[in-house]
């Protein structure tokens, strides 16, 4: 279903009115693999939620929302209680896109029956569709395990945050032979394991077209190749909310500019006294 907005004039805040169309589903994601792009987001709030579903074929609480949210020097420091609130506020403000939720650093490397744990708990608080975690062929038989047992996982390779630590930094990945053939094998190995689609972060493009061409699910492609099956961004990098910004980040607006003009002219209105002004204020009634 889609979302349409009405006004609660108790609270003053937007609330999603359902429109006829069916939400999207992991199975559907799955058979796009080769057809048109996907059109992946993410979103930490129902606010932003409805605005993005109508356009979004997933919408991913990532755990990014550690440093876009919080302020947060990485996303190490992200809760599995973290995750489940903001996820469950973009499934309640969404209708139409699959929602995806990023499993935290913590929550589920130590076995796949922690894995189960942790990602039970965040689909039976959230609503979500499925989860996301990082990692390769290590984390193979986790996906596995969390498939077998009804929870669909999306796979995320190359450059993986959490890992930041391991990797020693932010840089692209698969610059040598030995790193592109391990990065395509883990592609491999959670694409066999039962992964529903695949994030490529961070990958020079052969290396993008390479993991395209070895996998049967789509690849989702972040600073990696417009041939992949789909693309994510980080939404407030998109809008230009933030000044700093990785290189594979095009910014189709500059938010933080048109909200600092908006804030500077209500800043004089208010310094000058014309607001609140006659039609935001209430008189006594004859």
């Amino acid at each position: 279903m889609s979302t349409t907005f009405t006004i609660d004039t108790s609270t003053s805040r937007a609330n999603p009115t359902p429109a006829p169309m069916k939400r999207l589903t992991v199975p559907a994601i799955q058979r796009r693999k080769g057809g048109e792009p996907l059109v992946m987001l993410t979103a930490y709030t129902v606010r932003m939620a409805q605005l993005l579903d109508p356009h979004c074929d997933l919408l991913l609480v990532g755990d990014s929302l550690g440093q876009v949210i919080y302020g947060l020097p990485s996303t190490l420091p992200v809760t599995v209680e973290m995750m489940c609130a903001h996820g469950a506020a973009v499934v309640r403000g969404s209708y139409h896109a699959v929602v995806v939720i990023d499993m935290p650093f913590g929550s589920y490397e130590a076995s796949p029956e922690q894995a189960f744990v942790s990602a039970a708990r965040i689909m039976a608080e959230t609503g979500a569709a499925g989860v996301k975690l990082e990692g390769g062929e290590a984390m193979a038989p986790t996906v596995a395990f969390l498939s077998a047992r009804g929870i669909p996982v999306m796979g995320h390779i190359g450059l993986t945050p959490q890992a930041v630590n391991a990797l020693g930094g932010y840089g692209a990945r698969g610059r040598t032979n030995a790193e592109h053939a391990k990065i395509v094998a883990d592609a491999r190995a959670i694409a066999a394991a039962g992964a529903f689609a695949i994030v490529a972060e961070g990958v020079v493009e052969p290396l993008a077209r390479a993991i395209v061409a070895e996998v049967s699910c789509p690849v989702i492609g972040i600073g990696a190749s417009a041939d992949c099956d789909g693309q994510v961004l980080v939404t407030e990098d998109m809008l230009g909310l933030f000044d700093r910004t990785a290189r594979f980040v095009k910014k189709f607006d500059d938010l933080a500019g048109r909200i600092s003009t908006a804030v500077e002219t209500y800043a004089g209105d208010v310094r000058s006294r014309t607001f609140p002004g006659p039609e935001q204020t209430y008189q006594p009634k004859d």
